[in-house]
């Protein structure tokens, strides 16, 4: 009996995580943009700062590109970077020394903008579920996430004029591009 109980409450604590998580993506979709000139420097080193308090004593070795400025919505971009930076971090977990790398391409008149992790990556077959609400292409028991981050970098994006992608290959790491409109 007490196996059940513990197992109802353990689900009860994820089904209220869900649901917080699906609010804030649908908030995400309803607020206006505030957007305004800033270093993308600056939003990533925050989303840094934040994750590494997060990952004492762990092997991380981060290099962060000069990524310019960009007319954005500050708090959307640094919730962005957060949750590819998130991940980039949860997947590189037993790998030693973990590496991430941020930079940007300046490709056909474009700016390009990355995050690469040499961690578990990912099979190329299912990308196209990778930035779909509660899509996961790794167990759940395996690395922990409510499966709504990725879907809310996707609105981000999207809502700044850009598009996104990913390119993996498993046990050798994932790179995700994201563009944001025009070129500052």
């Amino acid at each position: 009996a007490q196996n059940y109980l513990d197992r109802m409450s353990s689900n009860a604590v994820r089904l209220g995580t869900l649901i917080d998580a699906l609010l804030a993506l649908q908030r995400l979709s309803r607020q206006p943009l505030a957007r305004s000139t800033i270093p993308l420097n600056e939003a990533v080193e925050d989303a840094l700062t934040w994750l590494r308090s997060e990952q004492p004593g762990r092997a991380i070795e981060v290099v962060v590109d000069a990524l310019g400025v960009a007319e954005v919505d500050p708090a959307l971009i640094r919730l962005a970077f957060a949750n590819l930076l998130s991940n980039a971090l949860k997947f590189t977990r037993g790998r030693s020394p973990a590496r991430v790398a941020v930079g940007k391409i300046d490709r056909n008149g474009e700016r390009i903008y990355f995050v690469e992790d040499n961690g578990a990556g990912f099979d190329m077959r299912f990308a196209d579920k990778l930035f779909g609400v509660f899509q996961r292409l790794h167990p759940e028991s395996e690395y922990e996430g409510s499966g709504i981050g990725l879907a809310s970098v996707h609105r981000i994006v999207t809502r700044h004029g850009g598009r996104i992608w990913a390119v993996a290959e498993i046990d050798r790491g994932a790179t995700f591009f994201f563009t944001l409109g025009a070129v500052e």
